[in-house]
């Protein structure tokens, strides 16, 4: 073999491993990826039970109710569609009725409940989850600031 075609053949393989690490990575993002849904949304075009989403919106009035040990039952609403969301393990503290939120899991095998591993609530009395008031700012519903601030 000579010095040219050495140069080549570690060139190659070194294209070779690069493509293989993206290619690795690319698919890793793409598992991990939660897209944003708001109430309506669902309603208009259901996902599939083992898709991973984000489901945002405000807790519904009323709709609040504990369950056995950490288990807490609610929907998310956006004032016109809901969508009932279970969710075991310690709310934030900040969780409450009428405020936003954004949880995160998957709809239940049969469609009618999202049931979620991880919410995330505001944080203080003027922030909103950005995607959740832009959502509810294109209804009409959101008057807060920009940005959800």
């Amino acid at each position: 073999m000579t010095r040219k075609q050495k140069r080549l053949a570690l060139i190659g393989g070194g294209v070779g491993f690069l493509l293989t690490a993206v290619l690795l990575v690319m698919f890793a993002f793409s598992q991990s990826v939660a897209y944003f849904y708001m109430p309506a949304d669902l309603e208009a075009k259901p996902v599939p039970p083992e898709t991973r989403i984000r489901l945002g919106g405000l807790v519904a009035e009323g709709s609040v109710k504990r369950g056995e040990g950490t288990t807490v039952t609610f929907a998310v609403t956006d004032s016109v569609h809901q969508v009932p969301v279970t969710y075991t393990g310690i709310l934030p503290d900040l969780f409450r009725e009428g405020q936003g939120v954004v949880t995160e899991g998957r709809m239940s095998p049969d469609g009618g409940v999202f049931v979620a591993d991880t919410v995330l609530a505001k944080h203080d009395e003027t922030y909103m989850p950005k995607e959740v008031a832009e959502r509810l700012k294109e209804q009409g519903i959101w008057k807060g600031g920009e940005g959800g601030q």
